[in-house]
C-alpha cells in the first residue's frame, strides 16, 4: 500500500463500544506502512487503553492528561501541523458537534481545530442519534467544509437496537483513507475504467466456457487507480475477491456483456485497462436444458467471441473522426496472456488492436499469471519503447502500470 507508506495519521478515538475497531485499523494503518499517531478522549479511555494502541503502532498514543503537561503549548499545533491525514474513528455524536461548531475542550478536539490537513470521521452512535436534526445539521456542516463521512452502517447497535449508528468495518475506513489521500494524486479527476475475471461463455443453464484467470491482478489495478485519485469503474465477471473501496462495480459474465458494458463506459473515460480474460471462442449454439450424460456426448461448436479491444478502437476512431467529438478512452492498454512466443504475440497484438499500451504476461511460470499473488511482466509502447519488471507483487506490478497510464494522459 505505497499510498499509505510513510504518511502520517493521525487517529482520533472518542468515547464508543466501537473503539476496539479502531485498535484493528491503527494496526492495519501501521502495517501498511503508514505512521499511525493516536489521540485518545477521557470517555474512550473507558473502552481501550493507551497501551493498546502502542502495542499495535510502536508509537506514543496521548490523551488528555498530555494536554496539560509539559508540551501543552504546542502539542496539539505539533500534531496537527505534522499529520497528512486526521481520521477520528469512531467519533460520537458528541465529537461531531464539538467539530462543527468549533469547540476545543480537549486534545482532540483542539488538535482537529488546530489541523490543516483533510479530515476522515467514521461516526458511531446507538439508535435515533445519528437520525437527529442536531446531528444530521453537524454532519451537513462537516461535509461542506470537505470532510469525508464513512458510514455508519446498520445493524444491531449497543442499546440491542437494530438501525443506522455501527461504525464501519475497518477496512471499509481503510479504503476511505486511501481515496482521501489520492484525491492530489495524478490520475484525481480522471475516469478510469478497469474489467478483470474470466468471462464465462454458457453451454446449457448449468455449464460454461471459461479459463483460469481470478482476476487478482485487475482488483489490484483498480485499487492502484483509486490510490491515484481516479474514478474506477470496474467491470467484472463473478470472482471471490473484494471491491475495493470507491470502485463502482459493473458486473458480466460473458465477452458480449463485458464488450458493451465497456463501451457504453468508455464514452466518457480517460482510459480503459483492460486485464480480463476474455474468451475467444464461445458455443454457437446454447442448450435450453441441461445436457444430460445419457443423451451422449454432445458435439460443441464454437464461433468467435467478441473482440472487445478491436470494438474499442473503431468506437475511438469513430469519435476522432466526428466532428467536435474528443477521442475516448485518450489511453487503451490491454494484456497479453501466452504461453509461448510472449513478445511476438504481445507485439502482434499491441499492433492489430491499435493499443497504447499492452502489457505482456507469461503464464507459463508457477510464479505468475492467473492465481498465483505476484507477477512478471514486460510493457510494450506504441512508440516501440519496452521496459521488463521483476517478478513483484501483483499490487506493485498494478502501481507501475497505473503510474505509466498516468504518464501516457500527461
Amino acid at each position: 500500500m505505497s499510498i499509505l507508506k510513510d504518511k502520517h495519521i493521525l487517529l482520533g478515538v472518542t468515547g464508543s463500544i466501537a473503539a476496539y475497531k479502531a485498535a484493528d485499523l491503527a494496526s492495519k494503518l501501521t502495517q501498511a506502512g503508514a505512521q499511525v499517531d493516536v489521540i485518545l478522549t477521557t470517555a474512550a479511555e473507558k473502552f481501550v487503553t493507551p497501551l493498546t494502541f502502542q502495542s499495535v503502532t510502536g508509537r506514543r498514543a496521548y490523551t488528555d492528561s498530555d494536554l496539560w503537561g509539559g508540551e501543552a503549548h504546542v502539542l496539539h499545533v505539533g500534531l496537527g501541523h505534522s499529520t497528512d491525514l486526521l481520521v477520528i474513528a469512531p467519533c460520537t455524536a458528541d465529537t461531531m458537534a464539538k467539530l462543527a461548531h468549533g469547540l476545543a475542550d480537549n486534545l482532540l478536539t483542539v488538535t482537529a481545530l488546530a489541523a490543516t490537513c483533510p479530515l476522515v470521521i467514521a461516526p458511531a452512535m446507538d439508535g435515533g442519534m445519528f437520525d437527529a436534526p442536531a446531528t444530521q445539521a453537524n454532519l451537513a456542516t462537516l461535509i461542506e467544509r470537505g470532510a469525508t463521512i464513512v458510514g455508519p452502517a446498520e445493524g444491531h447497535l449497543a442499546s440491542g437496537l437494530l438501525g443506522k449508528g455501527r461504525m464501519s468495518e475497518p477496512a471499509e475506513v481503510l479504503g476511505r483513507i486511501r481515496m482521501a489521500l489520492g484525491k492530489k494524486e495524478k490520475l484525481a479527476d480522471k475516469k478510469i475504467v478497469v474489467t478483470a475475471g474470466g468471462t464465462q461463455e454458457p453451454l446449457d443453464p448449468v455449464r460454461v466456457l471459461t479459463n483460469h484467470s481470478s482476476g487478482k491482478q485487475g482488483y489490484a489495478l483498480a485499487q492502484a487507480a483509486l490510490d491515484l485519485g481516479a474514478d474506477v469503474c470496474l467491470i467484472s465477471t463473478p470472482t471471490a475477491l473484494t471491491v475495493p473501496v470507491g470502485a463502482r462495480l459493473v458486473p458480466v459474465r460473458t465477452a458480449e456483456e463485458m464488450k458493451n458494458a465497456v463501451l457504453a463506459e468508455c464514452a466518457d473515460a480517460d482510459a480503459l485497462v483492460m486485464a480480463a480474460a476474455v474468451a475467444d471462442f464461445r458455443p454457437k449454439h446454447v442448450a435450453a436444458d441441461k445436457m444430460k450424460k445419457r443423451d451422449g456426448i454432445p458435439q460443441i461448436e464454437l464461433e468467435a467471441a467478441p473482440d472487445i479491444l478491436k470494438a474499442v478502437a473503431g468506437f475511438r476512431l469513430a469519435l476522432s473522426e466526428a466532428e467536435g467529438s474528443k477521442k475516448r478512452p485518450r489511453v487503451v492498454l490491454g494484456f497479453a496472456a501466452e504461453s509461448r512466443d510472449l513478445l511476438d504475440n504481445a507485439s502482434e497484438k499491441l499492433k492489430s488492436k491499435n493499443l497504447d499500451l499492452i502489457v505482456a504476461n507469461d503464464i507459463s511460470t508457477v510464479d505468475a499469471g492467473f492465481g498465483a499473488e505476484t507477477n512478471r511482466v514486460t510493457l510494450l509502447f506504441a512508440d516501440g519503447r519496452k521496459e521488463s519488471l521483476p517478478l513483484m507483487d501483483k499490487s506493485e506490478v498494478a502501481e507501475v502500470i497505473l503510474r505509466t497510464v498516468a504518464t501516457l494522459l500527461e
